[in-house]
C-alpha cells in the first residue's frame, strides 16, 4: 500500500480532539482503537461520506506504528470478505474509510477511559 499519509475528515477531527479531551489518550492511539472499531461493523464504510476536508493529517507510521502489517492484513481480510479490491486506491480509501468511521463510532460508545476499557472488553 502506497498511502503514507492520513488526511481524516472535519467530523472525525473534531471527534478525535474530544475523544483526546476524554480520555488523555493521543490521536494515534484513539484511532487504532477506531480502526478496529470499524473492521468489526458488519456493513461496508462509504469513503466518500468521509471527505478530506480537514486539516488534521497523520503518517501512516504514527497511525500503525510497529502493527502497520497486522493493520494493513486486517484490513485485506476484511476487504476480501466484502468483495473488495484489494490493491490500488479502492484499498487506500477503505483503510482511511475505517479510520474516520472508528473514529466516529468510538465517539459515540466512549465518555471517559473507564468506558475503553468496558469496550476492549466487549471486543475481546
Amino acid at each position: 500500500m502506497k498511502l503514507s499519509r492520513i488526511r481524516f475528515c472535519e467530523e472525525a477531527d473534531n471527534r478525535l480532539r474530544l475523544l483526546k479531551a476524554r480520555t488523555t489518550l493521543s490521536a494515534n492511539l484513539l484511532c487504532r482503537i477506531g480502526f478496529g472499531l470499524s473492521l468489526a461493523e458488519p456493513t461496508i464504510p462509504n469513503p466518500a461520506q468521509y471527505p478530506e476536508n480537514s486539516s488534521r493529517e497523520i503518517e501512516r507510521g504514527t497511525l500503525t506504528g510497529r502493527y502497520d502489517a497486522l493493520f494493513v492484513a486486517l484490513l485485506r481480510q476484511r476487504c476480501l470478505s466484502d468483495g473488495i479490491a484489494t490493491d490500488g486506491d479502492i484499498f487506500e480509501e477503505q483503510f482511511r474509510a475505517h479510520m474516520n468511521r472508528g473514529v466516529l463510532l468510538m465517539y459515540h460508545q466512549v465518555k471517559s477511559l473507564s468506558d475503553l476499557c468496558k469496550l476492549a472488553a466487549v471486543l475481546q
